[in-house]
């Protein structure tokens, strides 16, 4: 029998195991039922999945041109992307405390790359760049961004993290080619098909495959590192298969894995501080400035916060009430990165999904976002090295992960009428349109209609009022600049 303490009773709770050394108790990592090994390790896998942004990032922006007909270079893209990434995933490990890593946000890149920047200079999208995060750290200081999002009914949340895991899951399968848009041409209806024809063709794909179902028994195993040794592998394994058979380098996508030349590269500060804070209102007019900056905050400001609860509720981060611990710190570094992403000129930086594979790897503290903050900033040096891993070795991850979030549906009220459709939408909305504003939006618009109409506003709150308005103009934007005369 258990003897009991002569102060203790049969109710107390059991004692929190004691911290290790300095960096264990900062980062509460015993606290949390974590080790160093496992922040280490989730904290690599992590920057392993979402690598690519280095190279995705630089594509995108570096496609587009500015009002004078300039655009940006891809050595200073790569840097500016890289430094972003590295400073803010550290700031978010040492303040939010969180297994949550930044980077420049791609629900956004496109905004500020083809519908921001044609209108003025790329110091002036920038410019606006930087006030979007400034708009959203004083949402954060004041305690508003926190609550709204606390006002959100947690089967929305939850709908969230669903909608997401199917997202993240079609963001893998797009990125290896295993799922492909049906060409226009085709006269069909159907959107999307099986590999580049109908079929999965090339070694490529095979490759995806092999590494997705390796990385699926190692998991189901419960071998530690699964994800990470099933991403080195596939990488290890597409180098040879590259060198041996020579395959076409469309089939690899945009990162064809040769072994590089050089392992090191000169970094190209030449973004950094290019900004011009209100030029952008004089270039494209107050007005289209303005809606330019409202577009800008609202994309941030919901898709991190959908990105921060599912990814800490897979990292049992939330209380009962689906409240994440140290929201407002996560939320106050969060806005910095868009800040930073200004001033750096790699475009605002956010919470990435990808960090749900460093979860899945056991990261639970904030030590597993400085071990990637510090790889992110490594990759100025060693860009060509981080340019091997091809998108058929890293996608398996978002796969995985993506199928492991949707056992979150398990949670949702079903039986309740009132979140049915609501939920629904939310999950539907998500992949369909590449968009986590847009699934929120619907959610949150149908949820309030709901109970309008059976006369129970009142459980609804001011807020969520507010917020169903704001979406309502966010998806009629197209009407409401052309009732100012804005093209």
């Amino acid at each position: 029998m258990t003897q009991l303490r002569p102060d203790s009773t049969d109710t107390d709770p059991a004692p929190e195991p004691e911290p290790r050394s300095p960096i264990d108790r900062y980062f509460r990592i015993t606290r949390r039922g974590s080790s160093m090994s496992r922040e280490v390790r989730g904290g690599i896998t992590t920057f392993v999945a979402m690598s690519y942004i280095v190279l995705l990032n630089p594509l995108i922006l570096g496609s587009s041109e500015d009002i004078t007909g300039a655009s940006l270079s891809n050595t200073e893209l790569t840097t500016a992307t890289a430094l972003c990434a590295g400073l803010m995933t550290v700031l978010m490990g040492v303040v939010g405390n969180a297994p949550l890593a930044m980077a420049a946000g791609l629900g956004v890149i496109p905004v500020v790359a083809f519908t921001v920047a044609p209108e003025m200079t790329w110091a002036q999208a920038m410019g606006l760049v930087v006030l979007e995060g400034v708009c959203i750290v004083l949402m954060a200081i004041s305690g508003v961004r926190e609550r709204i999002i606390n006002s959100i009914p947690p089967a929305l949340k939850t709908a969230l993290t669903v909608g997401i895991g199917l997202y993240i899951a079609l963001v893998g399968l797009v990125s290896a080619g295993f799922v492909t848009r049906q060409p226009d041409a085709a006269n069909t209806d159907v959107p999307v098909q099986l590999g580049p024809s109908g079929h999965l063709v090339g070694w490529p794909l095979g490759l995806f495959c092999l590494t997705l179902l390796l990385m699926v028994v190692l998991v189901a195993r419960k071998v530690p590192g699964a994800i990470l040794i099933s991403i080195v592998t596939g990488t290890l394994l597409s180098v040879l298969v590259n060198a041996v058979f020579d395959v076409p380098a469309e089939q690899w996508g945009r990162t064809t894995p040769d072994l590089p030349s050089s392992l090191v590269a000169t970094p190209d500060f030449g973004l950094f501080g290019n900004i011009d804070l209100f030029g952008g209102f004089v270039n494209a007019g107050v007005i289209a400035a303005v809606v330019f900056l409202f577009t800008l905050v609202l994309s941030g400001f919901f898709d991190a916060m959908g990105t921060i609860t599912s990814v800490s509720s897979e990292a049992g981060l939330t209380s009962s009430e689906g409240k994440v611990q140290g929201m407002g710190r996560i939320l106050l570094v969060d806005g910095i990165g868009a800040v930073g992403g200004g001033v750096t000129g790699s475009s605002p930086n956010t919470v990435f999904l990808e960090s749900a594979a460093g979860v899945a790897e056991g990261a639970r503290t904030g030590l597993a976002s400085v071990v990637t903050g510090v790889l992110f900033a490594a990759t100025m040096l060693f860009t060509p090295l981080a340019a091997v891993v091809p998108a058929q070795a890293a996608a398996p991850a978002l796969v995985l992960v993506g199928g492991m979030m949707m056992a979150q549906v398990r949670n949702i009220p079903w039986h309740d009428e009132d979140f049915v459709i609501p939920v629904f939408l939310t999950v539907a909305i998500i992949p369909f349109t590449y968009s986590i504003t847009n699934g929120v939006g619907a959610g949150l618009i149908s949820y309030c209609a709901i109970k309008i109409c059976k006369g129970r506003a009142k459980e609804i709150g001011w807020l969520l009022s507010v917020l169903s308005l704001i979406f309502a103009i966010y998806f009629g934007i197209e009407g409401v600049k052309a009732v100012f005369g804005v093209s």
